[in-house]
């Protein structure tokens, strides 16, 4: 395998439901197969409504069912230096999608912003739905997209590493 990093940052709107579960997922993956060394996994929001903030409590819960430990804390996309830092910005929903492109106001980013659901292997969804206002269902549904995508991005990384 090459001796390099896969920086990679998952992006929605708050960064307190969708993100950190995706960042948590990601990196359980990179640890199961040995490769913590080869990425930088990070999480952020399009807004700063709940920047410092743990992530929700609903998506700790629901994630820890499922042996995701969530510890991140929120923080907001910095243009100046989250397109340079990082391979992947990988969003959430569309709307995710379109403002970060938007931040990229010369194109240089673009082959660095992917939609999550671009990944998925299984499920086939035209986006992660934001779960804050949905119930339990809500949020196990996004853990079962986020499981999916996290698996197919994880794979086409894993291939790029060799």
């Amino acid at each position: 395998m090459k001796n390099y990093k896969k920086n990679i940052l998952f992006v929605c709107m708050g960064n307190i439901c969708r993100s950190p579960a995706a960042e948590e997922i990601m990196r359980h993956l990179v640890n199961q197969d040995g490769l913590k060394d080869k990425f930088f996994i990070d999480s952020a929001g399009t807004v700063a409504y709940h920047e410092g903030e743990k992530p929700d409590q609903r998506m700790i819960k629901h994630a820890k069912k499922r042996g995701y430990f969530l510890t991140s804390k929120a923080r907001k996309f910095n243009p100046a230096e989250d397109f340079e830092k990082f391979d992947y910005i990988v969003t959430m929903d569309n709307e995710n999608y379109f403002d970060i492109k938007a931040l990229d106001k010369n194109k240089k980013y673009t082959n660095k912003i992917f939609k999550m659901v671009d990944f998925n292997k299984s499920i086939k969804v035209a986006e992660v739905p934001d779960p804050y206002y949905s119930g339990s269902d809500g949020f196990e549904n996004v853990l079962d997209i986020l499981e999916d995508a996290c698996s197919g991005l994880f794979e086409k990384i894993k291939n790029e590493l060799k």
